[in-house]
């Protein structure tokens, strides 16, 4: 096991920013390092301790989804080896937590696909009759299968901030206004965008849950982010189906009208709920054993998915 990552200090790029998770270098102008630290945040705040391998356990896995959905979508990879656009004594930094990405600009939304009743989508159910304004049968029952994936798009939040549900009209009128520079000239505009983006996010939930099934494991929902390059093409960039992005339940101990165990940070929130903690920064600590449990479940989850044990 790597020594635990919570923030990169690579001095030969221009750091460009951090996330919630992922710390982004400039390369040059077409292109980004992207370092996936071991930071873990609950209720869109970063907690102290970090999960040792977690940022691995997540390049892995998006690789993993990265190669065999990539006749869907076309994705952010370039194939360039992290290493070798980096100080000689910044390589164990990005050694197997690092991607060299295209340089895209982002679409302005989440964009969230659900094939089970879970979470948010669960409450705005039981409130509603529906999950983000669209009408579901009546007596769903906590985490029954959905008839068929629904896309139900977020806004993309700031760190600290809560990503909130919209309605996929607001997302066309969010890509419209964000991508108007970048689209220009291509025949395309943000309102067909925000349409691919939808069709294939729905695409690449079926072919993966489809997979994951034949592995033991339900993705129950999970969320993707797209962006376009010069010429409007979308692609698919940041994570794709991970612990971190995604809600993974073993199957064999799925059933309808409980939340099922997961193999996502879901082990963590339960923790934390037992707390007397207003759910504001700063994060308490974790356990050695709530953090020793949370680093098994996100390698088990790759294990199992992929059929390969982390190098």
């Amino acid at each position: 096991m790597a020594t635990p990552l919570f923030e990169s200090s690579i001095k030969s790029l221009q750091l460009l920013g951090r996330g919630k998770v992922r710390d982004i270098y400039a390369v040059d102008a077409d292109k980004l390092l992207i370092v996936t630290s071991d930071r873990l945040s609950a209720f869109d705040v970063i907690l102290p301790d970090p999960i040792p391998d977690k940022g691995r356990v997540l390049t892995a896995m998006a690789n993993f989804w990265f190669s065999r959905l990539g006749h869907i979508v076309p994705n952010q990879l370039t194939g360039i080896d992290p290493e070798s656009v980096v100080a000689a004594d910044e390589r164990e930094q990005v050694r197997g937590r690092a991607l060299v990405v295209k340089r895209l600009k982002p679409l302005p939304i989440e964009a969230v696909v659900r094939g089970y009743v879970i979470g948010s989508g669960w409450k705005d159910y039981q409130d509603t009759g529906t999950i983000c304004g669209i009408k579901l049968p009546a007596g769903l029952q906590q985490a029954a299968k959905l008839p068929a994936p629904i896309f139900t798009p977020a806004s993309k939040a700031e760190v600290g901030d809560h990503d909130e549900n919209i309605s996929f009209a607001e997302a066309q009128t969010r890509c419209a206004a964000a991508l108007v520079n970048e689209l220009a000239g291509t025949g395309r505009n943000g309102a067909q965008l925000a349409a691919q983006a939808r069709d294939a996010a729905i695409a690449l939930y079926a072919e993966a849950a489809n997979y994951a099934a034949g592995r033991g494991i339900i993705i129950a929902d999970t969320k993707f982010e797209f962006g376009v390059d010069a010429a409007g093409t979308l692609h698919l960039i940041d994570e794709a189906l991970t612990p971190d992005s995604s809600r993974f339940w073993p199957a064999d101990s799925y059933r309808e009208g409980i939340s099922p165990p997961s193999y996502d940070k879901q082990y963590v929130r339960d923790y934390l709920e037992t707390l007397t903690w207003n759910k504001k920064a700063p994060g308490p600590s974790l356990p050695a054993e709530v953090i020793a449990r949370t680093a098994a479940k996100y390698r088990e989850a790759y294990e199992r998915l992929t059929g390969q044990t982390l190098a």
